[in-house]
């Protein structure tokens, strides 16, 4: 069964795309995590050298990655890019390699009509950059979130927009799905703490 590892471009308790992404993780038939990556110091190249040992929670972060089958990121747009928390995490990752073929998702969801595109594809081409399998069929652009969200269950209620995203997800689980016969994969992921 699947792993799947989350991580969120919002630190708000109640945003909307922390519905979405709670959501999300109710329809993956697997085992999932959120990793907490608002712990993580800003990149600084000087912190992770080839002597060096990278801050806990950025090796929390990698571990954590290592053992998924598979990421979904869920993120808003703020000025038309990916909010700072979200590419911070990311930069962790680039020269580390834990992303390298992993299949990985991207939704974005916003209050205006256009679901958070700019931050959408900027986000698509940082992960493809890494060399992660972008899988197409289940990425989203969700438009007009707000009132889409129970903001007394913190989930989409929204028919048709979970009807949508249990279709992604059944792409990126199918994506993340060993194949028969292949060696086992690391412990299960957990949640990432500092």
């Amino acid at each position: 069964m699947p792993r799947l590892l989350a991580l969120s471009g919002s630190l708000r308790a109640r945003s909307s795309n922390g519905a979405v992404l709670r959501s999300a993780l109710d329809l993956f038939d697997g085992p999932t995590a959120t990793a907490d990556i608002g712990a993580l110091p800003h990149f600084n190249p000087d912190l992770d050298g080839e002597d060096a040992t990278p801050p806990a929670p950025v090796a929390a972060l990698r571990t954590a990655v290592a053992a998924a089958d598979a990421l979904l990121l869920v993120s808003p747009e703020y000025a038309h890019g990916v909010p700072g928390v979200l590419k911070n995490a990311l930069d962790w990752l680039v020269s580390s390699g834990e992303c390298v073929d992993k299949p990985v998702a991207v939704i974005t969801a916003s209050p205006f009509p256009t679901g958070g595109d700019h931050a959408n594809a900027q986000l698509r081409e940082i992960l493809r950059m890494m060399t992660g399998n972008v899988i197409a069929d289940a990425c989203r652009e969700i438009p007009a979130i707000g009132p889409k969200v129970d903001p007394t269950t913190e989930r989409v209620a929204d028919a048709p927009t979970l009807a949508d995203l249990r279709t992604a997800i059944s792409h990126l689980a199918t994506a993340a799905t060993p194949t028969a016969g292949a060696a086992p994969t690391a412990a299960p992921a957990t949640a990432v703490t500092p």
